[in-house]
């Protein structure tokens, strides 16, 4: 259970930390497709990657209002492969090119609560667990008004040039707020009253768009989710035609030294990951008084995405693998 305000910040904390660790993984899968083919599985992870931007912005912005520090650096971001912050460790991620065994990985990350699942503060077995147990302590312990003593300026504003899915940023600055920024992560991960459509429909009236999961899902089975499909029933429209012969077959788990030193290849993968550091450097600032560098790294992701499709454009061997972006923790 978590009973005091300090637990709640540090749970908060594992937050951020759940939503970057997965961000890396979906943009390798993203960036190996390239810009030819497979174009409507990359609109999709693009959509994805972004609502989790989003999702760590808002994570970020409770901590925040509850008057904690997000941290989001070498000590607290991940080296892949590895599990999910605080799960129970079933399952690993990965970085990796966009194959079946990526999109299984994606569907494992996004994976809805069954039915009457208890909230789990730790060792979780899915991510709309946590959050419950999650929101459940912001409803009790941000029922006093004393416990919401962060400084307003350090909140991201609502400012949709960030965010090219659904929602947008929201300013937390009590319990209400707070379990609505946390509502609606829940309901874009893994659906909205047992749905295969996410919540922004309900909470900001937007148009209903499929949750994560069952975004990955469709692309996992190839075909579409139409009105009328649930949970149970799986997709029923048109077919998704996917072609895994044009993605860059990036070799798992890249890095550093897996290149010689001194070579132009370890240089490239040198490069892109003082671009990473960068980024998070950036993002530390946003979440902590300075909001305004969220734009600037939202621009050196674009930047890695450059160095990055460079490495994978690399082969390595005679398997026929190429080299990809490591994301290995700064110093």
């Amino acid at each position: 259970m978590i009973d005091t305000p300090d637990a709640l910040r540090a749970h908060l904390q594992t937050a951020v930390e759940i939503e970057w660790s997965t961000i890396p993984p979906y943009l390798c899968a993203l960036w190996s497709l390239g810009d030819e083919h497979n174009q409507e599985a990359a609109a999709c992870i693009r959509d994805v990657v972004m609502e989790e931007m989003l999702h760590l912005t808002l994570a970020a912005n409770v901590l925040n209002a509850l008057g904690g520090e997000p941290r989001i650096d070498g000590t607290t971001v991940p080296r892949y492969p590895a599990a999910l912050p605080h799960s129970d460790r079933s399952f690993t991620v990965s970085l990796q090119r966009f194959c079946p065994d990526a999109l299984e990985t994606f569907r494992h990350i996004e994976r809805p609560a069954l039915i009457g699942a208890p909230a789990q503060d730790d060792h979780y077995a899915t991510i709309a667990q946590f959050y419950e147990a999650v929101m459940e302590a912001v409803d009790r312990i941000g029922a006093d008004p004393g416990v919401w003593t962060g400084h307003a300026s350090h909140q991201v504003v609502p400012d949709r040039q960030y965010y090219g899915g659904g929602g947008d940023a929201i300013v937390v600055r009590d319990r209400r707020s707070a379990i609505e920024a946390l509502t609606l992560i829940v309901d874009e991960g893994e659906g909205f009253d047992g749905s295969v459509f996410d919540g922004d429909h309900e909470i900001l009236g937007e148009a209903e768009e499929l949750a994560h999961y069952f975004r990955f899902d469709e692309l996992a089975r190839g075909r579409r989710y139409v009105r009328g499909d649930t949970p149970s029933t799986g997709p029923s429209g048109p077919p998704i035609m996917l072609d895994y012969d044009a993605v860059l077959p990036m070799r798992p788990n890249p890095r550093v030294d897996d290149h010689p030193r001194g070579s132009e290849l370890r240089a490239m993968a040198e490069e892109c990951d003082a671009t990473y550091a960068r980024l998070l450097a950036g993002l530390q600032a946003a979440f902590t008084g300075a909001p305004d560098r969220l734009e600037a790294s939202v621009r050196d992701m674009w930047a890695l995405e450059y160095q990055a499709v460079a490495l994978m454009h690399v082969p390595l061997g005679e398997d026929g693998q190429t080299a990809g972006p490591p994301f290995t923790p700064p110093a």
